[in-house]
């Protein structure tokens, strides 16, 4: 049977039997892969620590009639260590990696590889709001799965705005006119600053009144888990409160 390499990011493991683990990984370059790595729970592995989750990893496997192995690994982000020591960037990866974990297979592209890669290295270096590069990175996964969410003009009837109400279901900021009752209206610094999470503007991010930053955490959690049609259970352990800037 063939071998083949590529750079992963570990998303999660299980245990089987006694000493091996079933890794999924999403890959650069063929999508989402559950493999077998054998003997890394032993304190002898030579490349267990390389296979937790948050990691990013150069891997060779064989390519198996149900699951893949993996024959070797090398580190090429050890993001882990910085990320488990704070609770709030720890529950925002889990959160990426869930999301990532949810991508169908035809979805899981090189630039979902790319785009949770600078997601976990950016809450490593915890220059950022953990909570802040987890809404970032949800806004920009949606939109690379064909979900953009409308920030300018009506989600229905394309009017430009600036728009005062946001509907999850209706794919965005929508107009007055087509605004169902009970939906959520928005001030506009909290458009403002869905706008600067999708386009990577940390200066105003970093920024903005924790009222914004909360109100604009809440519109993109309904947002992602609309379309993903189940809920992130990883965002209920999200820490709301902002980590300072080193």
């Amino acid at each position: 049977m063939p071998t083949y390499r590529d750079e992963v990011v570990v998303l999660r493991t299980h245990k089987l039997g006694e000493a091996d683990r079933i890794v999924t990984m999403l890959s650069r370059r063929h999508g989402k892969v559950r493999a077998v790595a054998k003997g890394v729970r032993r304190t002898s592995s030579r490349f267990g620590a390389r296979l937790e989750p948050f990691m990013v990893a150069d891997v060779q496997l064989y390519q198996g009639r149900t699951l893949d192995i993996v024959q070797q690994a090398e580190s090429l982000g050890a993001y882990g260590a910085q990320i488990a020591t704070h609770y709030d960037r720890y529950t925002a990866a889990h959160a990426m990696v869930e999301t990532a974990d949810r991508l169908n297979e035809a979805e899981a592209t090189p630039q979902q590889y790319l785009l949770l890669v600078g997601g976990l290295r950016t809450l490593s270096q915890g220059g950022h709001a953990p909570r802040s590069v987890l809404d970032s990175y949800l806004l920009r996964a949606m939109a690379l799965s064909g979900w953009a969410p409308a920030l300018d003009e009506c989600a229905r009837c394309g009017t430009m705005g600036p728009h005062d109400w946001f509907v999850a279901q209706l794919g965005g900021v929508v107009c007055g006119d087509c605004a169902p009752a009970g939906s959520a209206r928005i001030r506009p610094e909290t458009g403002a600053l869905l706008r600067a999470l999708i386009a990577g503007e940390w200066d105003q991010v970093d920024a903005a009144a924790e009222a914004a930053t909360a109100a604009a955490s809440g519109l993109v959690a309904a947002y992602t888990q609309w379309h993903l049609e189940r809920g992130i259970r990883s965002l209920s352990l999200v820490d709301h409160r902002a980590e300072p800037a080193r």
